[in-house]
């Protein structure tokens, strides 16, 4: 290996080329594990919020994924497309739209999240089970913080 192959000392220790990259290569994986179902990484996020929320605003969808209304209604349009979801308006407040995961929604979820499992476990391979295990507890502590 010459001294140009790979990213050299610098950018091994990064942590911004590091994460970039490790997320590249996450969503290259995750991509081809959730094309067969039709969906993308977005959308799967999306199904699960709803599946967590269900019945939910589609704010209460967009909040949750900490995404801006225009972006969620983009997303939600796309999955109702495929008839993953169903909106109506609210029973007691006809200005707000529930958003609620469809029998194919419900379905797609659940092979998607099957076939993402199967990306992330390709994903950590090079980990040990506990080294897998410390990455999730460590990007968990940094992106899910209390409020102050």
């Amino acid at each position: 290996m010459s001294s140009t192959d790979g990213p050299g000392p610098g950018l091994s220790s990064n942590l911004v080329y590091l994460l970039k990259h490790a997320h590249l290569r996450m969503a290259e994986l995750t991509t081809k594990a959730l094309t067969p179902y039709g969906i993308e990484g977005r959308e799967l996020g999306v199904l699960l919020a709803l599946a967590d929320l269900e019945p939910a605003s589609q704010q209460q969808a967009a909040q949750r994924l900490g995404i801006d209304r225009t972006t969620m209604v983009a997303l939600l349009d796309a999955l109702e497309g495929k008839g993953l979801v169903s909106r109506h308006p609210h029973a007691d407040d006809r200005r707000r739209n529930v958003v609620e995961l469809t029998d194919a929604g419900k379905d797609a979820l659940r092979l998607a999240l099957k076939a993402s499992a199967d990306a992330e476990r390709e994903f950590l391979a090079p980990l040990s089970p506990q080294a897998a295990e410390g990455l999730r507890n460590a990007l968990r502590a940094i992106v899910i913080r209390p409020d102050p």
